[in-house]
């Protein structure tokens, strides 16, 4: 039996990256040996983390004034880096969910921070709006998309202050002008890499700002420096992550990624709305296209163990939700296929004929 991957992260990678990794894990580039055990600094991975670095940029259309680095330690690292390195005096947060509220939590430790705008009290069901965000901010930090409750930032504010965001789980998924922030970082669980890897887009002449000392490793500028290479980086991540990053131009870059990720989302949000059993749970206009949420309807709440036993047993996995929110929840990443997604909607036509 074909089995569905929806796991919202580690999560889904194109057969594509899968394959040439596990060459590579057994014969790296000719060389007789593992990708696993080659040094970082030996011309044959020095040029797999160039051209990773050469992809995003291209990819992305990163401007001159931006560098890409590979760091370590997740986006949770980043939330500690983004403060230590942009926050001088104030910054501006919007609390979207769980993530948005550790990264809040991490800046206090470095200035005042001001949380504009927070849908916490209706468990980030949406995205706020209509907030002001104070002129003087050193920045502005949105997580654009929310894979616990499934609401998305479809619309990049225009705030009048730098931005800083966290993309973990769209990074790639839609054209994104980077020009307008400070920083953008992704933890590599999602759109890029297996876990071990963190990408960051800085804008050069924003760093070394801040007037306070930052130790070596949490400055990004030593990683700008140092190309990546200060310290020994994530070796196989990093060439997953080129591997998905030529993927992505095979496939005709990030817009044609936005295209097939907007069909697989309408497929699914429509048999969600459509069908008796189920219901979405945040406000349409701010749904996922990454991290689909939904339950089971008044009516049928006493069906949804079963329901996760029956999806489970046609392949489906990986679609329980999160504690936070329940019910179901299915991450339909870029490696995702409209085969599968169709797959999953069969599964919940067949469930609601059977109830």
């Amino acid at each position: 039996m074909k089995k569905h991957n929806f796991y919202a992260g580690p999560s889904i990678l194109s057969e594509y990256t899968i394959k040439n990794t596990a060459e590579a894990i057994l014969n790296f580039a000719g060389t007789g040996l593992s990708l696993m055990e080659v040094s970082h600094r030996g011309k044959e991975f020095v040029a797999v983390s160039d051209e990773a670095r050469a992809l995003v940029k291209e990819l992305l259309d990163v401007p001159e004034t931006h560098d890409v680095v590979f760091l370590g330690g997740g986006a949770s690292l980043q939330f500690c880096m983004v403060p230590y390195n942009f926050l001088k005096k104030k910054a501006s947060y919007m609390d979207t969910g769980e993530w948005a509220s550790k990264a809040i939590k991490e800046a206090k430790l470095f200035g005042e921070v001001v949380v504009v705008a927070s849908s916490k009290d209706k468990n980030y069901t949406f995205i706020p709006k209509n907030y002001d965000v104070p002129a003087d901010s050193d920045y502005f930090h949105i997580t654009t998309n929310n894979t616990i409750y499934g609401t998305q930032i479809h619309r990049i504010p225009e705030v009048g202050v730098p931005l800083a965001a966290d993309m973990s789980s769209d990074i790639f998924s839609c054209p994104v002008d980077v020009s307008k922030f400070d920083v953008i970082y992704a933890g590599a669980q999602k759109n890029l890499a297996p876990a071990g890897v963190t990408i960051a887009i800085v804008r050069k002449d924003a760093l070394n700002q801040v007037g306070r000392p930052i130790p070596t490793m949490l400055n990004y500028q030593t990683h700008v420096d140092k190309e990546s290479m200060f310290n020994t980086p994530p070796v196989v991540p990093i060439f997953a992550a080129l591997q998905t990053l030529k993927w992505y131009k095979e496939q005709g870059g990030i817009a044609a990624m936005q295209k097939k990720n907007i069909e697989k989302a309408a497929v699914l949000y429509d048999e969600i709305d459509r069908n008796r059993l189920f219901k979405g749970t945040v406000a349409p206009e701010d749904r996922s296209l990454m991290n689909v949420c939904f339950v089971m309807n008044d009516d049928y709440k006493d069906l949804e163990d079963e329901f996760n036993k029956f999806a489970s047993a046609a392949g489906m996995v990986g679609i329980k939700g999160h504690r936070s929110v329940g019910g179901f929840r299915a991450s339909i990443y870029n490696a995702m296929s409209l085969e599968s997604v169709k797959a999953l909607v069969s599964t919940m036509q067949e469930f609601e004929r059977n109830h």
